[in-house]
């Protein structure tokens, strides 16, 4: 597969679980990946262990999400150094999961800054180089919780909300530069983060995480969780030639789980 050949792309959130996925997904159809995380040992392992083929070089960015202005001035020197980045993964754990009227304002404002903030200080940093190719893919890994909040994840429910309504608007911006800006909404994906939710539900409730398990998957027509690549295979796409006319879109990946439109 070469469909994404002669590509460079940004993956945040890349050294574990679906950004991971991502990446490798990405380096797989043919385009160049920078990773993006805040730890070097991880993003020197996954780089190493990318798919590459004659031409095709691999990099990464070590930088931490809780510090918006050392991303915006590291992806900066990145695209200034090694030219200009075609498909953009805005990709960032979690906030801690809680009732919304028990988060501090705090909460929030950490959460709007690692992901709403950093996803405009990334689009600002690699937009110019898009519209210069006349390429340009963003692609923002949400959570179905844009459909409909999850219990529980108040925090993240507001913030995931908030990325999707930024985006939507970007993505009338862009358009007619053929810059399009989609969002994935994973549903339950088996990643260390869906693990460490249950566990907490499952203390809660004081029963065991393997039940938590199965009353959740009895939930999703397809029975069963999703496995990163998959979500990953719906990012490939998006950043592919081949989506060029899907643009300002929520697409769920989740089994069927989504009750609504």
């Amino acid at each position: 597969m070469d469909q994404l050949k002669g590509l460079r792309a940004l993956v945040c959130g890349s050294t574990q679980g679906i950004g991971r996925a991502c990446a490798y997904e990405l380096a797989r159809a043919g385009a160049a990946v920078t990773l993006v995380a805040r730890d070097e040992q991880a993003l020197q392992r996954v780089r190493s262990e990318l798919p590459a083929d004659t031409g095709q070089t691999h990099g990464h960015v070590c930088a931490d999400f809780m510090s918006p202005d050392a991303v915006r001035a590291k992806v900066a020197t990145h695209v200034e150094s090694c030219g200009p980045v075609h498909i953009l993964v805005n990709n960032t754990g979690g906030p801690p999961p809680g009732p919304i009227l028990e988060a501090k304002p705090e909460a929030f404002q950490t959460a709007f800054s690692m992901h709403l903030v950093c996803n405009q200080l990334l689009a600002q940093a690699v937009v110019p180089g898009m519209k210069e190719a006349g390429y340009g893919r963003i692609i923002n890994i949400i959570s179905m919780s844009v459909k409909e909040p999850i219990p529980g994840l108040g925090v993240s429910n507001t913030t995931r909300w908030a990325v999707a309504s930024w985006a939507k608007t970007l993505a009338g911006e862009l358009g007619p530069f053929s810059i399009t800006v989609n969002n994935v909404l994973p549903g339950c994906t088996d990643t260390e983060r869906l693990r460490s939710l249950f566990a907490a539900r499952a203390q809660e409730a004081g029963v065991s995480v393997e039940e938590i398990a199965e009353v959740v998957k009895a939930e999703i027509p397809a029975r069963r969780f999703a496995r990163p690549d998959e979500i990953a295979a719906a990012v490939s796409f998006l950043a592919s030639p081949a989506a060029g006319f899907i643009n300002g879109i929520n697409l769920p990946v989740d089994g069927g789980a989504t009750g609504s439109l």
